[in-house]
């Protein structure tokens, strides 16, 4: 369980609210419009109406007591940068702000943030992978040349351990978990067989692991 300090109760900060709560986070929320706060406040451990470019209704929250701060505003980008840059000033553990522009991104890593997030660049950028690639589950960037894949199994490896197939030196990836149903393999021996039904977690380059994945449509 973690402490969360929410500023912005769009529809963005509304729906990571309720995932930190199915979580079981304390969660503070805070937005300056006092129907929003008022309709949400019950669900919360605490609420607050407040305009948070103003730093004294910061300061009064006690930001380095949250385990995480994060900016969900939207629609006033210079908000979301001042903010951002006081939560820093005050002593925030960890801020993660949201963006809507690549430069937006730029600027919020300047300023302090500890992880920018770009919920549209990011849900194309996952829709650009599936369409690309045949089957791929999930797909987790860590950065250009690196990122974690849950796929399928080829067919004609059933049957076969990970000696015989030898993804890593044949293909450039690497198998972290197998996962079949809700039953998990880490780091799987290299004589694991693999099975009908078998999904990869596999780490490595976004493009060979897509050629890979298309190679054995």
């Amino acid at each position: 369980m973690k402490s969360v300090l929410l500023i912005g109760l769009g529809m963005f900060g509304q729906a990571l609210g309720e995932n930190l709560l199915k979580m079981g986070d304390d969660v503070m929320i805070v937005d300056k419009n006092e129907d929003v706060i008022n309709l949400l406040a019950s669900k919360y451990t605490s609420a607050l109406i407040a305009n948070c470019m103003n730093i004294d209704n910061l300061r009064s929250l006690d930001i380095p007591s949250y385990d995480a701060c994060v900016v969900a505003i939207g629609d006033d980008f210079q908000s979301s940068l001042e903010i951002t840059s006081n939560l820093k000033d005050l002593g925030a553990k960890y801020v993660v702000s949201k963006a809507n522009t690549e430069i937006q991104r730029k600027f919020l890593f300047r300023v302090g943030a500890d992880e920018v997030i770009y919920p549209n660049h990011d849900i194309a950028e996952k829709l650009a992978v599936k369409l690309n690639a045949k089957k791929v589950y999930d797909y987790i960037e860590l950065d250009r040349e690196h990122a974690i894949f849950e796929i399928d199994v080829p067919k004609r490896w059933v049957g076969l351990n990970i000696i015989a197939t030898d993804p890593r030196k044949k293909h450039g990836i690497n198998i972290l978990t197998i996962k079949k149903g809700n039953t998990f393999t880490p780091s799987p021996g290299p004589e694991y067989i693999f099975q009908d039904g078998d999904h990869m977690l596999v780490f490595g380059n976004p493009e060979k692991i897509i050629a890979f994945t298309n190679k054995y449509r």
